[in-house]
């Protein structure tokens, strides 16, 4: 049984892989994701057009600078990187996520919807 930060940081792994169902593995069926500017959705088909935004960019990835477990809750500071349309997106966030079953329960992510709008082009 993989411990939370495990969980957490294979889930990032998966992201380059662009797999809409692996990442889709990791994640209770009545998960909640809220990216904190938007509104938060509920379940693994909610998540799904959440991620169809940016799982299938020509390229995709988050770096991973900074951890931190307590109990089933992973903190993370991240730079996400991805590019859409041509355009290079490199989006500093902070995560939260709650683990249950080795799957995850809650994402909740907030970053900077400006900094988003201004590199993608859209707002």
């Amino acid at each position: 049984m993989p411990d939370p930060e495990t969980v957490v940081r294979s889930f990032f792994a998966a992201w380059p892989r662009r797999n809409m169902e692996e990442v889709l593995g990791y994640f209770t069926d009545d998960a909640l994701y809220h990216n904190m500017p938007l509104e938060p959705v509920t379940g693994k088909d909610g998540i799904r057009e959440i991620l169809n935004m940016f799982l299938f960019s020509d390229q995709l990835e988050a770096e991973l600078l900074h951890v931190a477990t307590l109990g089933n809750v992973v903190f993370t500071e991240r730079v996400d990187r991805m590019t859409l349309a041509g355009k290079r997106v490199v989006l500093p966030c902070a995560g939260v996520m709650e683990i249950r079953d080795d799957k995850i329960a809650a994402w909740r992510d907030y970053f900077d919807l400006a900094t988003w709008q201004r590199q993608t082009g859209q707002g």
